[in-house]
């Protein structure tokens, strides 16, 4: 067995097995000087067990249970656009927002900036240039408001981004580049206007749609602000009531959603949303017809939390990682943990799942939902100009994202340095013309690396050094090659980096090699063949 990885309670060891076999027994020999042990079931013993069923058993591998993430994930980084908020021209946005009134559901849909998909298709080759070779789009279809998770129709393009056209071209453009798409999926609730929940509020009991919503006390109508729902909602959101996705009536409407645009738009996958208040059995259905339409489609659940029950192999192929966005923030942001602590959170994170799994977690420090990261750098930092403390927390967070094991997802205008604490800042306007701080050739030069270089895609990763401050060396390798990363998070120099390669960092920042010595928040990149 190999050791693999350590914490500050444990050493942990793997050791993989290959072969036809479908049902495997084993049991751990332990040795100590003269004494050995067999650790087997719940029990450590000195003689081995005459009986085989008295061991560990894995009584049969089932095909559903094995790890399948298609390969396209793991090879991905991703560029996550909220529309609204991205592009109606080349390399701008009017921030002219013009509300549509929709005669199909009679109702007014909202913007708030303006973005279009046709913003989008024209500023392609800006993302492609950056070196992103896959988009995630937060929701797309026909909603009331600008952020498009209360939805009304499943299955059109919004009109204040566009038509379906415009997305039928965007999908085209970007395959003819290479690149994939994922768009995001809101199945656990909808619009208090979706046509079934309108039925409900105009037929009340008589609605041939009362079992598609929860908690429902008849007569049902849409409360004013601060009333409460007669319906179970999500969050406490009034006009977002809940959808009951055990009613067979319902999985077969989604289901049929889902096989639409893998099928007729030829999308690579969805992000779904509020994944883990859904019926599980949903979500098995889900998988099956995802990929009986397309093969190597992904399905990337949004869950906080430890997602082990949802990648079995039967549900989802990846989460949102945001585990990766707090153990990164407490590091490099805040300051307010050292290597040591950052490398047991990030080994337990590391451990909890499949090998496979983890190479295809989509590994974030931003989206929609939360403060920007270079905000929150500034917290703990003493600026000074363009090299500000805040910016070199960044850089490092941004270099641990794109190096470490999993898929990297950025955020839509963190390239430029949007900030902001609060919806409406973190969800601000591209700034095209302006750039808060151009961080584009950063990301132009890790992306790059990252993809020039498979150990950042195949290779397993192996803490090699820390300390009590901010001193973190970890590696990057296959059978043939290894990358080494050194960095230090702290805001004093380092003279402590001895297990660096003798060899010249192909990237590095605040690095001094004659002394073996990383200044603060600086870095080392080294690739060792």
């Amino acid at each position: 067995m190999e050791k693999i990885a350590s914490d500050d309670y444990f050493d942990y060891y793997e050791a993989n097995i290959s072969g036809d076999l479908d049902r495997v027994c084993y049991y751990f020999e332990m040795q100590d000087a003269d004494e050995r042990l067999y650790l087997y079931a719940d029990t450590i013993a000195a003689d081995f067990p005459e009986d085989r069923t008295e061991v560990y058993q894995f009584p049969f591998i089932r095909r559903e249970e094995i790890s399948d993430v298609p390969h396209w994930l793991k090879e991905a980084v991703v560029y996550n656009i909220f529309p609204d908020s991205f592009a109606d021209s080349k390399r701008g946005i009017s921030c002219a927002a013009k509300d549509y009134f929709d005669e199909k559901t009679g109702q007014t849909l909202h913007t708030r900036l303006g973005g279009t998909i046709r913003g989008i298709i024209e500023n392609l080759d800006y993302i492609e240039d950056l070196g992103f070779n896959c988009l995630y789009l937060n929701p797309i279809f026909t909603a009331a408001e600008y952020h498009r998770y209360d939805l009304l129709d499943y299955y059109h393009v919004c009109p204040n981004l566009g038509t379906d056209d415009d997305f039928r071209e965007l999908v085209s453009e970007v395959h003819n580049r290479g690149m994939h798409i994922i768009i995001d999926g809101v199945f656990n609730h909808s619009s208090w206007y979706f046509f079934a929940f309108d039925d409900v509020v105009k037929n009340g009991e008589n609605s041939q749609y009362k079992d598609w919503f929860y908690g429902l006390k008849f007569p049902v109508k849409r409360p004013e602000d601060g009333e409460r729902p007669s319906y179970t909602c999500f969050a406490y959101e009034r006009k977002m009531p809940k959808l009951n996705t055990s009613n067979p009536q319902v999985r077969n409407y989604f289901m049929d959603v889902c096989r639409y645009w893998l099928e007729d738009f030829d999308v690579d996958g969805w992000r779904l949303d509020v994944a883990n208040e859904v019926d599980k059995d949903f979500w098995r259905a889900f998988r099956t017809v995802a990929k009986k339409t397309k093969k190597d489609s992904v399905l990337i659940a949004e869950i906080w939390e430890n997602s082990e029950r949802w990648l079995q192999g039967d549900m989802f192929d990846s989460t949102m990682n945001y585990e990766f966005r707090k153990v990164c923030r407490d590091f490099f942001a805040f300051g307010k943990i050292n290597a040591r602590e950052f490398n047991s959170r990030f080994v337990d994170m590391l451990l909890r799942y499949p090998f496979p799994i983890v190479q295809g977690q989509l590994n974030l420090l931003d989206s929609h939902d939360v403060s920007r990261f270079r905000s929150l750098c500034a917290q703990n930092s003493a600026d000074s100009g363009d090299s500000c403390e805040q910016d070199k927390r960044f850089r490092l967070a941004e270099l641990c994202l794109l190096t470490s094991v999993g898929t990297p997802s950025v955020f839509y205008g963190d390239e430029l340095g949007v900030v902001g604490f609060e919806e409406c800042d973190y969800r601000a306007a591209m700034p095209w013309a302006n750039p808060v701080k151009d961080n584009r050739d950063l990301f132009r030069e890790l992306i790059k690396l990252r993809k020039s270089n498979d150990c950042f895609v195949h290779g397993n990763f192996r803490v090699l050094d820390y300390d009590e401050r901010g001193k973190f060396v970890f590696a990057r390798e296959t059978s043939s090659k290894r990358v080494v990363v050194a960095l230090n998070a702290f805001n004093e120099s380092n003279d402590s980096f001895s297990v660096l390669p003798d060899c010249k960092p192909i990237i590095s920042y605040n690095y001094d090699a004659q002394n073996h010595s990383i200044g603060a928040f600086g870095y080392a990149i080294f690739e060792v063949k």
